[in-house]
């Protein structure tokens, strides 16, 4: 299916020869780290474990976060720096090993984003030497633009955030998400209403302490944080309504686009146009992004767009995409996660983008 190279060491090479450092974090990692910010898709399928002192722990089941917080902990911190790595990740897989080799690159600190996210994807492409592969490209940053624009309430923008990352939020499921649940007060009514009108670190430390009271650290492979955003979602419910339609209608248009990159950013400006919303900025960057990658030699014309596409991984806040090759799994993954940086302890927004190559997939099962 590929030609050379096929292993991930060998793959590492060739990353490296492009100016990315090798880096390799610890196989057992912290588990707060991927149950706050990995989504939670991923963390139902964590292999999880404990330390000697009783903290949970995790079997690495991706790189992503423990590379940037190798990164942040390093001199390089707030400077443009790139890594590779290659190596075992575990998760649970349908049909698959739950161990299994990955390799990729991170790219940290670069403000000419739309050239780096070109470049990480060209590389990939690249180093796996896939022909005709079918690639499949979203922008989480257009979906986040419009709804600022729309100017949503906090808890139906939750919402609809938490739908469009798992690959749920359609046109035609739109109106169930947006619409609050009936009803779900009931069971935690006390714990919502203490929880209403707080901020989130304040209502974070609530249910935290609510937890340790019970001797519980997570439910469900829910993290306190998350556990506390339901809460408050639950709690403003009521005085929430239900999507307006103007809403409503302008992102089911917005989430019916699909087609190449440059039919789609055709359709954008028709929509914005349409609907009298502020979204140039984030149409530019997709544009340039697309030149980008034409001058990297991507042929645009065949990318699929597709405006409902986000990828199942909470920390995405670019552009996303997914890479096939004559099967119905990727085996190229990756985007852009401005925000991960901050939410691991930067003091402020770092520029990150990366991507994943599922090694066993591109040799359809060696390693």
């Amino acid at each position: 299916m590929t030609s050379a190279p096929q292993t991930a060491a060998t793959l590492l090479g060739l990353f490296a020869g492009h100016g990315y450092s090798p880096i390799e974090p610890a196989i057992v990692q912290p588990a707060d780290l991927f149950l706050d910010l990995s989504g939670e898709d991923l963390r139902s399928r964590m292999m999880m474990t404990a330390d000697s002192e009783g903290q949970e722990m995790v079997l690495r089941p991706e790189y992503t976060i423990p590379v940037a917080a190798a990164y942040l902990a390093s001199a390089q911190a707030g400077q443009v720096a790139s890594y590779a790595y290659g190596g075992p990740v575990f998760r649970l897989r349908t049909n698959e090993p739950f161990e299994f080799m990955q390799a990729g690159i991170e790219s940290f600190g670069r403000r000419d984003r739309e050239a780096a996210d070109a470049e990480v994807l060209g590389l990939a492409l690249e180093a796996t030497g896939l022909k005709a592969p079918t690639i499949r490209l979203g922008d989480v940053g257009l979906f986040l633009a419009l709804l600022d624009a729309l100017a949503l309430p906090a808890a139906m923008t939750r919402r609809l955030r938490r739908a469009f990352a798992a690959g749920t939020l359609t046109p035609a499921t739109l109106e169930a998400v947006a619409s609050p649940a009936q009803g779900t007060l009931s069971a935690h009514e006390g714990v919502a209403r203490a929880l209403e009108g707080q901020d989130s670190k304040a209502a974070r430390a609530f249910v935290e302490d609510l937890l340790k009271i019970a001797g519980i650290t997570t439910v469900g492979g829910r993290s306190a944080g998350e556990i506390a955003e339901r809460f408050l979602e639950q709690a403003s419910a009521s005085a929430q309504g239900f999507l307006p339609p103007s809403a409503r209608d302008t992102l089911a248009a917005f989430l019916g686009i699909e087609g190449d990159p440059d039919s789609a950013s055709a359709a954008l400006r028709t929509l914005a146009t349409t609907s009298g919303l502020a979204l140039d900025t984030a149409i530019d960057s997709f544009d340039q992004r697309t030149g980008f990658m034409a001058a990297r030699g991507l042929a645009v014309e065949d990318i699929q767009f597709s405006a409902a596409f986000g990828r199942n991984l909470d920390y995405y806040t670019g552009v996303v995409f997914e890479v096939r090759h004559g099967g119905e799994k990727p085996v190229i993954g990756g985007g852009r996660y401005d925000g991960l940086l901050t939410a691991l302890g930067a003091s402020g927004p770092i520029p990150a983008v990366g991507c994943a190559i599922f090694v066993d997939r591109l040799n359809g099962g060696a390693a």
